[in-house]
């Protein structure tokens, strides 16, 4: 009889894994699919109602919950876990798309802010959701956002008694009314009204904590709550303390995995082959496929499915690693963390790279590589949407310093580019979208900035060292690392 050990997936696999996960990396525009919906058990905290504020890498799926939320078949399938039902009530108080009837536009925010506190901003937009069958017939008529804020303002008291009687009603049917906001960082292009909007709605979330069924969640970027001003508001330690993370430990993700194998068109394969394996029971909940407990939190048989899909070694021999550890350690950033997006996206592509002649495997070791270059370019790709000045002191640093290596070795290139200048020059100019916090703080303050995003970390001895989800995109070398991305003149 086989081995666990020795046990192999057909090649078949391969399209299967091409099939399953998701060509596109982004959430923008795509509609969450049950099937593939997910919930890792470190995110059932953050899915709570209670919880109102979730913070996450990008990729961590931010987006993707604030969009599955507002799905009903969603909440139906999966809302028993989190204590959220089908039948709540779900709002958008801010999302990367535009959407006018539901919160104002970043122009807008920004025209509101020159009279206005961001604070009342938020609740005028809450209060717009959550009244709705309460509210005074002289504000349903309004038009625009600045005279719902002007009605907001002048009429505090009558804008409490209609959130009272609002959360009354939601009490007696036991209901929550959820508002959901998100991608924040599209509200802004610079920091100081960026900070201002997030402390705004951080004191909305502390003032909405003592009703009943009222909740608001604010999906944030990490890095949105770094700068100290934004919780300068009495008891915004009570926000930050009831906060939660969207984190990937390396079984969660390997869980999303098979999530997605499992439930796409062809999965029967890869079921079967897993109940051959380890002799795991797949159970189907309406229309979807569940992964059994063992395959979701038993990491040991999670190591004998990947590896009977991608081989026991990294290489020829154990010295090149194993491809269920080092796959993710690869993908990880300066804090450690992996994004599901970069994950899906290396395997995708490390299934569509050529078959091998000496392949015994569905995935190859050098495929899987390939993959973690691919999955880096992207990463850098989205870090330049995000943060487009860290491409301005990434690229004189590209073919020319391999990591680890002495903090002035960098700031030297960086000198020789002039780069700090020319990058202070379109800050004035007004270019660069949320610029790094503390270049005013000359080459110490932009690699503080750098570490903050995860793309770098210090290490001793003044020196600094890259992940090799950034290092690979950005083609700086490492001795006996994965090789870095050749780049264009113009990348």
């Amino acid at each position: 009889m086989m081995s666990k050990s020795e046990y192999r997936f057909p090649t078949e696999l391969r399209e299967i894994i091409r099939d399953a996960l998701p060509e596109e990396t982004s959430l923008h525009s795509i509609k969450p699919e049950l099937r593939n919906t997910y919930v890792p058990d470190t995110h059932i905290k953050a899915l709570r109602p209670d919880t109102m504020l979730v913070v996450g890498i990008r990729g961590s799926g931010k987006s993707f919950w604030w969009s599955a939320l507002q799905k009903p078949e969603h909440r139906s399938l999966l809302g028993q876990q989190f204590g959220i039902a089908k039948d709540a009530v779900i709002s958008t108080g801010f999302g990367e798309k535009s959407s006018p009837e539901n919160y104002p536009s970043k122009d807008t925010l920004c025209s509101l802010l020159e009279h206005n506190k961001a604070r009342l901003i938020w609740r005028t937009i809450v209060f717009y959701h959550v009244g709705k069958k309460a509210i005074p017939s002289d504000f349903r008529i309004l038009e625009n956002w600045k005279e719902r804020l002007e009605w907001v303002r002048t009429n505090p008291e009558e804008t409490e008694k209609c959130l009272s009687r609002a959360d009354n009603a939601l009490a007696k049917e036991n209901k929550y009314h959820l508002v959901l906001f998100d991608a924040l960082d599209r509200a802004a292009d610079e920091w100081q009204t960026m900070n201002d909007l997030v402390r705004g709605l951080l004191q909305n979330l502390l003032e909405f904590r003592s009703y009943k069924k009222i909740r608001l969640k604010l999906f944030l970027r990490t890095d949105q709550l770094e700068d100290s001003s934004v919780m300068t508001f009495p008891d915004a330690s009570k926000v930050m303390s009831e906060k939660a993370e969207l984190f990937w430990p390396r079984h969660e993700l390997y869980g999303l995995l098979w999530q997605h194998l499992a439930n796409t068109e062809n999965g029967q394969l890869f079921r079967e082959k897993c109940k051959e394996l380890i002799n795991c029971k797949w159970k189907k909940n309406e229309s979807v496929w569940i992964v059994p407990d063992m395959l979701r939190r038993e990491e040991d048989e999670q190591r004998n499915v990947f590896h009977a899909i991608a081989g026991k070694w990294m290489g020829k021999d154990r010295r090149r690693g194993f491809p269920y550890t080092w796959l993710i350690n690869h993908l990880g950033d300066a804090r450690r963390e992996a994004s599901p997006r970069s994950f899906l996206s290396a395997l995708r592509h490390a299934a569509s790279d050529n078959l091998r002649q000496d392949q015994e495997y569905a995935l190859h070791y050098e495929s899987i590589k390939r993959g973690v270059q691919e999955a880096s370019k992207i990463r850098v790709r989205e870090m330049q949407e995000d943060y487009p000045w860290v491409e301005n002191l990434m690229k004189p640093l590209g073919g020319k310093i391999n990591v680890p290596c002495d903090v002035e070795e960098v700031e030297k290139l960086w000198k020789c580019e002039n780069i700090l200048e020319e990058l202070k020059k379109s800050i004035k100019l007004a270019s660069v979208r949320l610029p790094p916090a503390h270049i005013n703080e000359g080459f110490r303050g932009v690699i503080l900035d750098l570490a903050q995003l995860g793309v770098i970390e210090q290490v001793a001895g003044d020196r600094i060292n890259l992940p090799d989800v950034y290092r690979v995109g950005y083609g700086i070398g490492r001795r006996g690392g994965v090789k870095p991305v050749a780049r264009n003149r113009g990348d």
